[in-house]
């Protein structure tokens, strides 16, 4: 430890020393810049402002690092150490802040909040990460070239950073930038400038931030049939029309909306025959940004070029004939509210565990669901069945890698165990909700479901869905084509029709395709 002690000092005189030309003023306001976290407040504003969804999320993660970062050094680690500060001795007159620190020096605390920002902010874009870094090392340098933390305090205040940025992950996981490139592309007809493509834009789904979508739309496809959507027009309607005239057109559907908006798109689009374009324009667009499309641009450029990738449909079958389809998630209980208060949550506490405390809201207020799964009856908090495998592990899933699995992510928390619900929120604070009893898990074909008492709690995509009793939950495999970029070379592509085409054989097929683990003859595992 002596023998650090004296390299830490050394180290620290070379530096402090040390002539750097022009870097006496600059390195000292900057410094300055970083106290109690101004600098990563105002970049992340700035990141989120221009950013779009991938510039907000990093902001966010970047927060919320920051945030942890500063209180643990600041309340565990520093009042521990009780290192003095070094002494000022050898340090330039010119170098010396206005005020100096008056707390212990292990760790740095300044490093720590930069390390863990430019961390967090990396980790949800590259590019970002990229700008913000070099910023966050001449910070952690400045901190001993003004003389005012030694070499070790540095590195160990970057160390906690870095793991603060971490950690955060461990309950909101970053998105992948790019969805998973094995994905097979589908041939989608290629439209320049938009011609045949017939979209509807639904600005009432929560977006409507200036520009407008259609006048964006406009611009960026001016050969496109733009159509806005009245507040008296039924979607459904308007959606079937728009796609019988792509047909004739021979062009594409697409949307601009909510998820739920989507989702009547995907079915219009489906059954004739048409690849869909979704513009993100709502206030979450998961399915957008699961199939690998950031913003309008994207989608443009793709319908442009003629790139889109084939995707599963969710189906949920009632007793009556009638088939509702969804994009991202059934449910049945308060599962729509917790995404929405975990949402909240994450805006105005980005550092706490957002689903441990939505969970406690939710399930505090909830009343447990009665019904039958595959047949057996159970007693249930939630129940999440989404198209296809969405990750992380637990309740309020971030986004899915691939959207043609064929199969049905399958969660749920029991409340016939006692405690269940106490023993839900405390495995979400320690993120071991995978390994909790009261919670389970399995991705299965099909799921079977009946007896279910009360409307009010079941949803498609997050929208009420009334007057079931009984449903089958299925999968319309690549049933569909969705515009995207395809950034990967070399992919397979399969014609829209051959997709389709084989979504139909597969309906004829009795047994439906399961997990390696499972032969074809087995149920599902879900009791």
């Amino acid at each position: 430890m002596g023998a650090l002690l004296e390299w830490d000092q050394r180290l620290f005189t070379r530096v402090a020393t040390a002539r750097v030309p022009g870097a006496d003023p600059a390195l000292r306001r900057l410094s300055h810049a970083a106290n109690h976290g101004r600098l990563w407040l105002g970049t992340a504003a700035g990141i989120g402002l221009v950013g779009g969804p991938a510039g907000r999320r990093a902001a966010l993660r970047g927060l919320g690092s920051l945030a942890l970062a500063s209180f643990t050094v600041n309340t565990l680690v520093k009042w521990s150490a009780r290192r003095p500060r070094p002494l000022l001795e050898g340090v330039p007159a010119i170098r010396h802040l206005t005020r100096q620190p008056h707390t212990t020096s292990f760790p740095s605390g300044h490093s720590a909040s930069a390390a863990a920002f430019a961390t967090a902010v990396a980790l949800e874009s590259t590019r970002y990460g990229l700008l913000v870094a070099p910023v966050a090392a001449a910070v952690a340098f400045s901190r001993v070239y003004v003389g005012v933390h030694y070499p070790g305090d540095v590195l160990a205040g970057v160390a906690i950073g870095a793991a603060a940025a971490a950690l955060t992950c461990r309950w909101w996981p970053p998105r992948p930038v790019v969805p998973e490139r094995e994905r097979p592309a589908a041939r989608a007809p290629a439209l320049p400038l938009g011609k045949g493509l017939v979209v509807i834009v639904d600005d009432q789904a929560g977006a409507g931030a200036p520009p407008p979508h259609a006048r964006r739309l406009r611009a960026v496809l001016p050969e496109a049939e733009v159509i806005e959507r009245g507040p008296d027009d039924d979607l459904a309607e308007l959606l079937a029309a728009a796609a019988d005239r792509a047909v004739e057109n021979g062009g594409a559907l697409g949307f601009c909306g909510g998820d739920a908006g989507a989702g009547v798109a995907a079915r219009a689009a489906a059954e004739r025959g048409l690849a869909l374009a979704v513009f993100p324009g709502g206030t979450a667009d998961r399915f957008a940004l699961d199939v690998g499309v950031r913003d309008l641009e994207d989608t443009a450029g793709a319908v442009a070029r003629g790139e889109g990738v084939s995707v599963d449909i969710g189906v949920a079958r009632s007793g009556a004939g009638e088939d509702t389809w969804f994009l991202n998630e059934f449910s049945i209980g308060p599962y729509p509210e917790l995404t929405r208060v975990r949402g909240r949550l994450e805006r105005r506490r980005p550092a706490a565990p957002t689903t441990a405390l939505a969970l406690a809201r939710v399930l505090g207020t909830a009343r447990p669901v009665e019904l039958n799964v595959n047949g057996r009856p159970r007693r249930l908090w939630l129940l999440l069945a989404g198209n296809g495998r969405f990750v992380p592990e637990g309740l309020v899933p971030a986004f899915r890698p691939r959207l043609d699995d064929d199969l049905l992510d399958v969660r749920l928390v029991d409340a016939g165990r006692r405690l269940a619900r106490t023993r839900t929120v405390a495995a979400a604070v320690l993120g071991t909700l995978e390994h909790s009893r009261v919670y389970e898990a399995e991705r299965v074909p099909w799921l079977e479901l009946d007896g279910i008492a009360g409307a009010d709690i079941l949803a498609l995509d997050g929208e009420p869905l009334s007057g079931a009793t009984g449903l089958r939950l299925e999968k319309e495999y690549r049933a569909l084509v969705v515009y995207r970029p395809v950034r990967g070379r070399g992919e397979p592509v399969r014609e829209a029709r051959g997709a389709a085409a084989t979504a139909r054989r597969r309906r004829r097929v009795r047994g439906r395709r399961l997990p390696a683990d499972r032969g074809p003859s087995d149920p599902p595992s879900i009791p």
